[in-house]
């Protein structure tokens, strides 16, 4: 049982009409539905995560951090604009025009790069509705662009032949908004409150919240009836084939749960998407900036974005590679990619964006047979990337030994994420064992391929002619396939975005027979570790030279505890703090590596001194470039 069954049946005095069918505000209920085949067939949709907060084109949550005294966001503001107390969001809203947007033209470039469906901003924690509410006068048909932005997005994405969903981020909104009822805390305006406080403005920003009420969703029932009734309305108007929510079911109680009934109670073929864990079907599982570590029993989602979430002038977008190896990836574990094409304030597309959406558009030409339609093999892929679950996990760099599979109509799809150096593709999955393969073509080429199964794996000699610059997709038939087992090669540690190593316990090699990992929370630790003779390491891949701060994440009981770090003949000796609980973690310093030159190194943590050692956990070692 989850969290959710246990407050599932606390009282509540908001009144939540839920339309008449099968499906009622319990978990039991709710356990019938089924994820509808469109979505499980669609596997790529793509987002317009848009509206007011693109103007500024600083990125996300701007509405929130303007009103943090200090933050960039807050800085921005004042300068372009004047003092949040004077001038605030709602004199932003004006000048969200949209005067270039054209979502015809939009959504016929998204269906030609991939896109199966479409979803549209509905109100994101700005308590600014894009559809035209009867209920709130803070929307788009009254104010900014003036048009529905929701239906218009609907119009053209029917119009094409794409289903059609939209986004509510509003559970969140209720506290979210509250930092603008505060004040500067120090400076010229120190205490004057900022334009959310006055009651004049409260529709927009919210009344305030009781003390204590300041967690993600909001505990005030006015505030979950509010959701319910404006959330319901988005729904019986705009009828929309999936319906996300930013967070877990709303509120965590029955006013989230008596949403999804209605939603699945009034439209037939209704998709749901949350963060909530442990959804076992009863909606499809949403991860934000993640994927799943493995082949999910159920269809679920990534939602992710080619930049920031909104506009920024300071971002650069990830390149088409990325998108299309996340796309490879999650398919082959169950699950579909929602992807953000970030819009300019005005409603058009970067020029890069637009030549991204073209490169995607030859690729899945191509590469689609095996993304649409398809499910997961018996296992999802081979490599040396290991791929962690969980938000905001997604920086992976893939080479052409790294393979993922899916099937379909009794073929089965092998898909490497590069094309290999020396033409050469090995598929260890498909050694001898594994079953007898009969034949082998390559997507996108007429050229008879050479292949041969081996006890090594499928070995494919490839066109000299490539392709795609990102993939290489053979299809194969055979005779009772089943995935033979494939050794797991060390994890090979690359930096992330901002290029921050980050060696997790889950990518360690351990040494010794008592260390091992464990889960502390929801973090995962190096623990057991008594023994001195006991030790840790991980391969670093150093695509340059440079110098790099070594730190730490560790929690013990014990005081006087050192270890050694060891990297690139260089070695240090860090101090690890008396943190005071095996779950309170905290971080080291532990000296400056020089790295000389790129390539693979290996970095160990051990005892430096095994008369004095004394159990410690150790989360992570982060290494942050300096030079």
């Amino acid at each position: 049982m989850n969290a959710i069954i246990a407050v599932v049946f606390l009282a509540s005095a908001v009144n939540t009409p839920i339309a008449k069918g099968p499906f009622k505000a319990d978990m039991d209920s709710l356990k019938q539905y089924q994820c509808p085949d469109w979505f499980r067939d669609a596997k790529f949709g793509m987002w317009a995560h848009w509206g007011p907060q693109a103007v500024p084109e600083m990125g996300d949550w701007y509405a929130q951090r303007m009103y943090k005294q200090g933050d960039v966001k807050y800085k921005d503001h004042l300068e372009r604009w004047g003092h949040p107390s004077e001038h605030g969001y709602k004199d932003i809203i004006p000048l969200w025009k949209a005067e270039k947007w054209d979502p015809g033209r939009l959504i016929q470039l998204y269906k030609k790069a991939g896109a199966k469906y479409f979803v549209s901003m509905g109100s994101h924690h700005d308590n600014f509705y894009l559809w035209n509410s009867k209920l709130h006068k803070w929307n788009s048909v009254n104010m900014g662009p003036h048009r529905d932005v929701v239906g218009d997005w609907q119009k053209a994405a029917k119009k094409h032949g794409l289903y059609f969903g939209v986004s509510e981020h509003l559970g969140a909104s209720f506290t979210w908004f509250q930092w603008s009822h505060k004040a500067d805390k120090d400076g010229p305006k120190a205490g004057v409150p900022y334009d959310g406080a006055n009651p004049k403005w409260h529709d927009l920003y919210h009344f305030p919240a009781e003390e204590g009420d300041d967690k993600w969703y909001s505990t005030n029932s006015k505030w979950h009836q509010q959701w319910y009734d404006r959330i319901r309305e988005l729904v019986d108007n705009y009828k929309p084939d999936l319906l996300y929510t930013d967070g877990k079911v709303p509120f965590e109680n029955e006013v989230g749960l008596a949403m999804i009934a209605h939603l699945y109670n009034s439209i037939p073929q209704v998709v749901y998407n949350c963060k909530q864990k442990q959804a076992e079907g009863r909606w499809v599982e949403d991860i934000e900036r993640g994927v799943m570590p493995g082949i999910h029993p159920y269809p679920w989602q990534t939602d992710t974005s080619i930049g920031d979430w909104y506009y920024n002038r300071n971002w650069e977008f990830r390149p088409v590679t990325w998108t299309i190896h996340m796309l490879v990836d999650i398919v082959s574990k169950n699950g579909n990619l929602l992807l953000n094409i970030v819009q300019r304030p005005d409603g058009s597309l970067d020029p890069e964006v637009e030549q991204q959406l073209e490169e995607l558009a030859k690729w899945i030409a191509i590469h689609g047979e095996a993304i649409y339609g398809t499910r997961p093999w018996l296992v999802h892929g081979e490599g040396a990337v290991r791929t962690k679950g969980g938000h905001f996990k997604e920086d992976f760099k893939y080479t052409a030994k790294d393979i993922r599979f899916t099937t379909k109509s009794g073929l089965l799809y092998a898909t490497a994420l590069g094309w290999p150096s020396d033409g050469k593709l090995l598929v260890r999955s498909l050694a001898e064992p594994a079953g007898k393969v009969t034949g082998v073509t390559l997507l996108g080429s007429k050229a008879k391929l050479s292949w041969k199964q081996t006890a090594d794996g499928l070995l494919v000699n490839l066109p000299a002619q490539k392709i795609s610059e990102f993939t290489a997709t053979l299809k194969i038939t055979g005779k009772n396939l089943k995935p033979a087992p494939v050794p797991l090669e060390p994890v090979i540690v690359q930096a992330d975005a901002k290029g921050v190593f980050k060696l997790d316990a889950n990518d360690a090699e351990l040494h010794g027979d008592k260390i091992k990992i464990e889960m502390r929370g929801i973090h995962a630790n190096i623990g057991f570790w008594d023994k001195p003779s006991e030790w840790a390491s991980w391969k670093v891949q150093f695509d340059k030279p440079g110098t790099y701060r070594i730190n730490l994440d560790v929690a013990t009981v014990h005081a006087g505890i050192e270890a050694v770090v060891e990297i690139a003949g260089q070695t240090f000796t860090a101090r690890i703090p008396q943190t005071g609980d095996w779950d309170k973690s905290q971080g080291c310093f532990a000296g400056k590596i020089e790295i000389k030159q790129a390539g693979v190194q290996t970095l160990t943590v051990r005892s430096a001194d095994g008369t004095k050692w004394k159990a410690i956990n150790l989360r992570a070692v982060r290494l942050t470039r300096v030079e």
